[in-house]
């Protein structure tokens, strides 16, 4: 699967997939194999950051 390189795009993308097919973070990254340091890194580069407890990034 692509995984969308724009970190607004991916931001969308992700929220989207943790809403509707896994319920953590771990989850999803483990289902889609990807690095979930720097899926966190790279959100975070835009001023996201996982919250567990809502299951998404804000």
């Amino acid at each position: 699967m692509n995984i969308p390189k724009d970190p607004f795009i991916l931001l969308s993308f992700v929220n989207t997939k943790l809403r509707d097919f896994h319920d953590t973070l771990d989850d999803l990254c483990k289902s889609l194999d990807i690095d979930q340091k720097w899926l966190t890194d790279t959100l975070a580069g835009v001023g996201f950051e996982y919250n567990e407890q809502t299951n998404q990034f804000k």
